[in-house]
């Protein structure tokens, strides 16, 4: 299952027509299809060989990637390959969901092909260096075929047989980062409606980054093991700080949603009897969710 330095792409995208001209300057016989297809022009001007069709695309290559707008538009192309899948490794490296991803595993697997899900984070001009992340997950056997090939993309995490995985890593990555930098945004309108420099303030919040890495494996192990030591402090103490924090942001008018229920949480864990315990005990009062599937 070697690619033997072949390797065909589709989408020419930003992120597509990167990584397509990576393999290109790396001396891959590189084929590429786009929908609109000038944007093939650039790539076929160096070096690489245009496809007039998606499915000649994938015939081209022992190994193809997608890399596309969204997973319906990753769909829309899986149904007009036909039988030029058969023998060949798909690898969609498009944003979608865990369930998209063992769809398309599905897919691949009923039309005699092998499937990896991968995601991309970081930008197109990053491809092929240090300064990106690529989780993935699928077929293992396949993977290690092909991994000197993927590693031209950057460094690789693969994160096991199910091809979902590589999206719940992605999902979870960027959710934590917006979650984080939506309350950032927040508190600097509470900072600077308090007249402080909000940039001053943010380079002594860096600073102050260095000790979640150590706090966020401590909740992640309480949350797994059901063990809630006072991580943060007894509950009972970082509740009394709640209404002051709720006050002041709704005495500048700015959003106080996330810690007005970060407080009923705590509240209701208190009620419960745990105002001993941390604050990833809040954990326990969260919604449950469907169990585990590979679905």
């Amino acid at each position: 299952m070697s690619t033997e330095g072949q390797v065909s792409v589709i989408g020419l995208g930003d992120m597509g027509s990167a990584i397509a001209g990576m393999f290109v300057e790396r001396g891959y016989a590189t084929t590429v299809w786009n929908r609109t297809a000038s944007k093939t022009a650039p790539l076929v001007d160096a070096g690489a060989t245009a496809a007039a069709t998606a499915a000649e695309a994938v015939a081209a290559s022992p190994l193809t990637v997608l890399c596309l707008l969204d997973g319906t538009a990753v769909e829309e192309v899986l149904e007009n390959l036909g039988g030029a899948v058969a023998g060949k490794v798909l690898v969609n490296v498009t944003s979608c969901s865990p369930a998209q991803a063992r769809a398309n595993e599905r897919w691949a697997h009923e039309h005699g092909a092998e499937y990896l899900d991968g995601k991309i984070m970081g930008d197109p001009p990053y491809v092929g260096t240090t300064n990106i992340m690529l989780p993935f997950s699928g077929s293992h056997d396949v993977f290690k075929a092909h991994e000197s090939t993927l590693r031209e993309l950057g460094p690789i995490t693969y994160h096991g047989e199910d091809a979902g995985f590589a999206a719940v890593e992605f999902l979870a990555q960027v959710a934590v980062s917006y979650e984080l930098l939506i309350g950032f945004l927040h508190t600097l309108k509470l900072v600077q409606a308090e007249g402080f420099d909000v940039t001053e303030f943010a380079g002594r919040f860096a600073d102050s980054l260095t000790a979640y890495p150590p706090l966020l494996t401590t909740m992640a192990n309480a949350v797994k093991n059901g063990d809630y030591e006072p991580d943060l402090g007894p509950l009972n103490v970082q509740a009394a700080l709640m209404d002051d924090m709720i006050s002041h942001r709704e005495s500048r008018g700015v959003e106080a949603l996330r810690m007005r229920e970060v407080k009923r949480l705590m509240d209701a864990r208190i009620a419960e009897g745990h105002g001993d315990q941390g604050f990833s005990s809040l954990f326990e009062l969260l919604p449950a969710v469907q169990g585990q599937t590979s679905s």
